[in-house]
Order: C-alpha cells, then structure tokens, then sequence
C-alpha cells in the first residue's frame, strides 16, 4: 500500500485521504470512503456557498488565528470507525488465508436474503403424493441468483481440532449432519461447532440404508436423532439428511412426523485428493450444495483441513462465496 496523499480544498479543509495504488483497496472500504466524503460535506468541512471565500471567525474570546478546531462530526467518527474494522477484519482474513496454505483469500458471501427463496422438490426427486402430504422437500440447489454454494458435512467420526481452528480463522460457514453412533464419543466437539454457529442437524442415530426398514424402524432412526440434538445442543433440527442420500416414502413420512421440514442432498461430493458431480456438465453454480465428511487420515491420504483447503481453492477460483445454508431457508 503506497504513502497517504493529504488533500486539501481551498477553504483549508482536509479532504478524505486517498492511497496511491488505491484500485488495490477492497470494494467495501472503496464505497466505505465514498460515504466519508459525504459526511465530510454533510458536517459543513466542504464549506457551502455562504461561506465561500471568507475565512471563519473566532468565537468571542478567542484572539484571530487562535480558534480551537471543531471537534470531527460523529457520523464521520463512526464511519472512520467502522472502515478501520472493516479493514482490520480484511487483513486478518488475508493472513489465515496464507497461514492455512490458500491460494486466493475467500471471498466473503452476501448478506442473507431478507426474502427467503421457494424450496421445492427436485424434478425426479418426488416420492408418491409427496406435495399432497405436505412432506418434506427433497433439493440439491438453492434457487438464486447470487454466485453461492453451501458446504455440508456428514457423519461426524472425525473430530479434529485443526479443522474447528481453520474454520474459525477463515469464517467460512458450513452446515453438520450428525449420526449419534460417530458423535456419542465426543458430544463436546460439536458443541464448540455449535458455538461457532454452525447448525447440527439429522443424519439417523444409526447411518442404516432406510428404504430397507419399515417406517416405524425409519421413524425411530430419525425421531431419535432430533432427541439427541435436542438433549444434547437444545434444539430440535428442521433439517435432514438421509444416509447415502437414500429414501422412499416412508422416510418422508416419518422425517415429518419427527418435526423435519427440509431434506437437503447434495450436487456436488469433494474429497481430499477430487470432487465427484451430480450435473453432467461437471461444474459448479450458484446455489449449489457441496457434500462433504468428517474423515481424516484414517480413510483419506489427507486431513480435514486439506480437504478444506481443496474445496476452497475451487470456489473462490471459480468466483463463488462460501454461504450459510440456513440463512438461505
């Protein structure tokens, strides 16, 4: 970043200091300075045409030239403010970006949509009756236009503490869906997740392949897994996923019954060392899910945070954000 070029109009007021090499300076805090100099002009710095050409009197009491300075405008304060959080927040994203080993630093998603997009069920996803019964829908995409996807991660047998680490840092969101016989080792684990604001959601208490059990075997899997969130993270989950992607209509069923209103699958599947996609053209788009495990070296040539590091590399090459399902829901 080149020295600061101090400007100064010809009433003396100090105008916004500009950096050369400036078109380096994020979008946000571009538009950020934009919106100083407009405080400036609205605190009166810029001078209006009353004032033109005439230097400010002295308050009574005070001797010519011995004026104090008015106190900077609160708005321009808090602005000012916020721009150097907004940077210093820029520049600690950089660093973890270069100290978990990324090629490019995340791009950072927009904000929620206040309106939340229609779910419906994938076209050949449907199950007999299942807009009649009002079941939960069966999606791979999120329909919007913004340039998203959404990580999720399954199962939960790996725990490892780089991976909570690396996602903190980078705040990169991501969306659990936990099996109760993985997690029951070390429920603590996923409650830091949870602090982190991540959403611990349904994967069956068991990972059994459901289509081959009845729907009172299928709703025990599923309504025993909302229990143990629930028990164990206070709160019921509206999201499910079922294992292997695999479901018919009675786990639909019984996933409704359980309180589920959402069973999200997945368009593309990443691993350490590849990625694997649903659509024939083998790419990503904007609303897609991403598939993921907990798994580490055990049954990957490579950690958590190597997957990661592969997953995020792709996105932010191909010009996508990294966003938070449940915000899209």
């Amino acid at each position: 970043m080149g020295p600061v070029v101090q400007n100064d109009d010809k009433h003396g007021c100090s105008r916004v200091p500009r950096r050369r090499g400036s078109g380096h300076r994020p979008a946000g805090v571009r538009s950020l300075i934009a919106v100083l100099a407009l405080a400036a002009v609205a605190s009166g710095c810029a001078g209006g045409d009353e004032g033109a050409g005439r230097a400010a009197r002295p308050a009574a009491g005070q001797q010519p030239g011995k004026a104090a300075p008015p106190p900077a405008a609160a708005p321009a304060r808090a602005l000012y403010s916020y721009a150097d959080r907004l940077r210093a927040a820029h520049r600690a994203r950089v660093a973890a970006a270069r100290r978990w080993g990324l090629k490019k630093v995340p791009l950072t998603p927009p904000a929620p949509p206040a309106e939340k997009p229609e779910i419906t069920t994938r076209k050949g996803f449907e199950v007999d009756d299942h807009e009649e019964l009002g079941l939960p829908p069966v999606f791979t995409t999120i329909p919007t236009g913004n340039r998203v996807v959404f990580l999720t991660i399954d199962d939960g047998a790996e725990k490892d503490p780089a991976f909570l680490r690396m996602m903190s840092e980078l705040k990169i969101p991501y969306t659990a869906f936990l099996s109760d016989y993985l997690v029951k080792d070390d429920y603590g684990y996923f409650k830091k997740m949870q602090d982190r604001g991540v959403g611990l959601n349904n994967h069956t208490l068991h990972h059994p392949y459901l289509p081959a059990l009845s729907y009172g075997r299928q709703k025990r899997e599923i309504c025993g897994m909302q229990d143990v969130i629930e028990k164990r993270y206070g709160k019921r989950p509206a999201l499910f996923r079922p294992p292997f992607g695999n479901y018919d209509r009675d786990t639909l069923r019984a996933a409704k019954t359980c309180g589920v209103r959402y069973a999200p699958l997945w368009a593309e599947e990443v691993f350490v060392d590849h990625w694997e996609y649903r659509e024939w053209d083998q790419d990503l788009h904007p609303g897609d899910i991403v598939l993921s495990h907990f798994r580490g070296r055990g049954d990957w040539k490579g950690t958590m945070p190597d997957m990661i590091r592969r997953f995020l590399d792709k996105v932010t090459a191909k010009g996508y954000a990294v966003a938070r399902l449940e915000d899209y829901l």
